[in-house]
């Protein structure tokens, strides 16, 4: 008898050979939709056409330059969005997240029945209900999706063939989505060497506000608090690799994360308050100098990284360490 693991893992690879497509659309031609469509005919060898949409000629201009692209069409072009949607496999909604209900009702018009519309964007809940709101009995063509994956640097020059190699894809399936449209989308993503992952779209905007929205906003707010300092320019001249580290994913794109903090605002509230109350904790044991609890937490810490960092399970702190 196959044990289901094995026999899971061969349907799976089974679809990535069979994965192909004629026409993938792509909203938002940076570094993740721009490495879409990199990875899909560097990696798998699809050979399907692959059109991008901007809000502007620059915006796509230099995907065509470097071959990202085959087409080009713009947003606010009728005549050639409807003719670009026409007999699409696949539309992948790439920019920032408070676009994704506009760019949704823009396409409506125009999308086919056999179309898959799936995004990049690294929040659910707002998407959930946008494609809703936009599709309506059609809803069930959309298949929210997450890349776990990025760069400090964006554009389409900074997109990779093998961003997605070993990173995560989380579907937050919908219940009126066939299971043939979310195994298409799993295919996809899967030919681009990523591992794909399920979840409702609750548990992910949670999830990611603790791992992902919450560091970005932490990041940004120390530069931030440098920067309103009188001594900022000799503190910037002094900063070495632990800033350099901690503050990485403040050079990423700042209209992103302005969506994504809104979008998630009230997961991202509740983060924000559990790590303040951390740090108070923190300020309170700095203050009365009491190193054996900043000792203890610091090797709980350390602990818990090493143990994620080599894939270990992670267990939560009991209530006598809180």
């Amino acid at each position: 008898m196959v044990h289901p693991s094995r026999r899971k893992a061969r349907f799976y690879r089974c679809l990535v050979a069979a994965f192909s497509f004629n026409k993938l659309v792509i909203f938002g031609v940076g570094l993740i939709g721009g490495s879409l469509a990199r990875a899909l005919r560097e990696r798998s060898g699809a050979t399907g056409e692959v059109v991008g949409v901007g809000r502007s000629m620059k915006s796509v201009e230099r995907a065509l330059e470097l071959g990202v692209i085959d087409s080009a069409v713009l947003l606010d072009d009728d005549r050639a969005l409807e003719h670009a949607l026409r007999g699409a496999d696949f539309v992948l909604i790439a920019a920032p997240v408070a676009q994704t209900a506009p760019l949704l009702r823009r396409i409506a018009p125009f999308l086919d029945a056999r179309t898959i519309v799936t995004d990049a964007g690294s929040t659910k809940n707002d998407a959930v209900s946008a494609a809703r709101a936009a599709l309506g009995d059609r809803a069930a063509q959309f298949v929210p999706g997450h890349p776990i994956a990025g760069r400090e640097s964006s554009g389409v020059d900074a997109a990779l063939p093998d961003l997605y190699v070993d990173r995560n894809v989380v579907l937050c399936p919908l219940p009126e989505n066939t299971p043939e449209s979310v195994e298409r989308v799993a295919a996809m993503w899967l030919a681009t060497g990523a591992s794909v992952h399920r979840m409702s779209a609750e548990q992910h905007d949670g999830v990611f506000a603790s791992v992902s929205h919450l560091p970005h906003v932490l990041s940004f707010a120390l530069v931030e608090q440098i920067l309103e300092a009188p001594d900022a320019a000799l503190k910037f001249s002094f900063a070495a690799g632990g800033f350099r580290d901690f503050t990485r994913i403040a050079a990423s794109s700042p209209e992103m994360w302005r969506d994504v903090c809104i979008a998630n605002r009230a997961a991202l509230l509740t983060e924000i308050d559990a790590y303040t109350k951390v740090l108070a904790r923190f300020r309170e044991a700095i203050d009365a100098s009491d190193g054996a609890a900043l000792e203890a937490a610091f090797e709980r810490s350390r602990t818990a990284r090493s143990v994620w960092q080599q894939g270990g399970a992670i267990k939560a702190a009991d209530d006598s360490t809180q």
